[in-house]
Formats: C-alpha cells, sequence, structure tokens
C-alpha cells in the first residue's frame, strides 16, 4: 500500500477493551487521535468494564482474530511507526505481541510490563506471564513500568520507601540492562510523584502528589507519551507532557464523581487551548 507523504504517523496498539471505565483502548484511541496519531487497535480482548472494583465482567476473547488480523494488515503491505502493547492476560496474548514486533520490526516498541502495584503481583498474572512480558520487554525499545514492576523485571523485588532524584536515575539506569531506554512512573518523591528515564539522558519529572487515585491513569500517561514521540519531542519532554496532562485531568475530575470510571480526560481533551 502507496503512503502518503507527511500521513500521520501510525501506532498499532495491541490492548484490552473495555466498554466501561476510562482505562486501555477507550483512552488510548482519543489521546493519540488528539495529538495527530493514527491509533490502529487491536484489542486482546474485550470486557464489559475494567478489572478496576467494577465486578466480574464479562469476557470477548480475541480468539484467532488478533493473529488474522496481523496477517491481514501484512498482506495490505501496511506499515507501523510504533507498536504500543500494555496488560496482556495470557501467553497467546504474548506470543500475538511478539508477532508483531516480527512482522514490523522498524517500528519503535513500547511495551509497559502490566503486572502489579504497590509490592503486589496483580491476582492473573501467573509466573510464566511474567517471564513472558520479560522476554517482551528485552525486544522493545522503551518500556513503561511502575515501581512494582520494575523490581520484578530487575529481580530484586519492590521496595517500599522514598526515592531521592539520584535514587530514581539509577533505578531507571538498570533497567536499561534489559531495555536500551525506560520509565519507570510512580516514584514516591517527598511531597512529589515522580517518573524517571534513562537511555540517551537521564532525567527526573516530578509533579505534586494528587489525594487520590484513578485506574487507567498509566495507560493515560502511556498514551500522551506515544503522542509526543511521536511528534519528535525527547523523552524526557513527552514524560514531563504526560504528567502534567494526567495530573491536570485529575484535577478537572470532581472528587466526588465515582472514582472507577477514571479521570474525566474528555474534559481535558474538548479544552481547545490546552496542549498535550
Amino acid at each position: 500500500m502507496q503512503l502518503l507523504r507527511n500521513a500521520p504517523k501510525t501506532v498499532l496498539c495491541i490492548y484490552v477493551r473495555s466498554s466501561v471505565g476510562r482505562a486501555g483502548l477507550s483512552t488510548i484511541l482519543p489521546v493519540l487521535g488528539t495529538r495527530g496519531v493514527q491509533p490502529i487497535a487491536l484489542p486482546t480482548s474485550v470486557l464489559s468494564t475494567h478489572t478496576g472494583g467494577l465486578g466480574d465482567p464479562v469476557v470477548m476473547s480475541g480468539g484467532g482474530y488478533g493473529q488474522a488480523a496481523l496477517d491481514h494488515f501484512a498482506q495490505l503491505g501496511l506499515e507501523f511507526d510504533g507498536i504500543y502493547t500494555g496488560y496482556l492476560s495470557n501467553l497467546n496474548q504474548a506470543q500475538l505481541v511478539r508477532k508483531a514486533f516480527s512482522l514490523w520490526p522498524k517500528a519503535y516498541k513500547v511495551v509497559d510490563p502490566v503486572m502489579g502495584d504497590h509490592g503486589r503481583l496483580y491476582s492473573g498474572i501467573y509466573p510464566e506471564l511474567a517471564v513472558a512480558l520479560r522476554d517482551l520487554a528485552r525486544q522493545a525499545d522503551l518500556i513503561l513500568p511502575n515501581l512494582t514492576e520494575a523490581g520484578i523485571l530487575l529481580g530484586k523485588g519492590y521496595e517500599e520507601k522514598e526515592y531521592t532524584k539520584a535514587g530514581a536515575c539509577q533505578l531507571a539506569q538498570e533497567l536499561t540492562g534489559l531495555c536500551p531506554n525506560a520509565l519507570v512512573t510512580g516514584i514516591p518523591m517527598g511531597k512529589y510523584l515522580g517518573c524517571a528515564g534513562a537511555g540517551q539522558e537521564t532525567f527526573v519529572v516530578q509533579k505534586p502528589r494528587q489525594p487520590r487515585s484513578y485506574p487507567g491513569t498509566g495507560d493515560l500517561f502511556g498514551a500522551v507519551l506515544i503522542g509526543g514521540l511521536c511528534r519528535g519531542n525527547a523523552l524526557s519532554a513527552a514524560a514531563d507532557s504526560a504528567a502534567a496532562f494526567v495530573s491536570h485531568c485529575i484535577e478537572l475530575t470532581p472528587p466526588e464523581a465515582d472514582s472507577r470510571l477514571g479521570v474525566w480526560l474528555e474534559k481535558a481533551l474538548a479544552q481547545p487551548d490546552r496542549k498535550i
């Protein structure tokens, strides 16, 4: 397929799709679109709700759809500037990502190795799947673990402590032994919450801690970050923009709103003077 000159960057998003709740593809697609990026959605599965406190969702498995869709994309001659993947619930989905990586080796591969938070593995992450996620991290150009996942990837567990800027940078640098570029999110740093990146540069981004937390903010952060990278921004600049936008979305969400549904990102995206 002949690609048009100056066409938008195209990112293949291999992610879960939840009908209710601002997480996964429900968040990623509109954010990338407003960044001038064409997102190509490849749902790993479709859920009635996300898994963060809304009961047991109804799940429609992707079955063989994902593998067949990748074959179709390849037959069409499609090219992707990036591949972005996050929560994977089984080894078949990990294999789907590996296939995408092999079909489009020149694409910039971003892996959010979703495995746990607050020092614990998520209930659906079993040892073989954790090994597969670590293998995908090795194949990526950029990984986006939170603090717990960084410890798991490094095989040293999670430390419940406050970090200095130097300590946060050291943690990110350790991960570059696994992947060329790493960005660790959710690092407690006094009155701030930070993210630390390492690769061609080492940096820390700090934003004031918010008194509230919401599901899906990691997906939101990743989407804004990738949008910035597609525009040619440095990783540090893209991370700063992503952290600022997540913080802004939290501020726009009324405290009395049902936190299980995620932040009100629609209000932020609708602001014409808001640049993300």
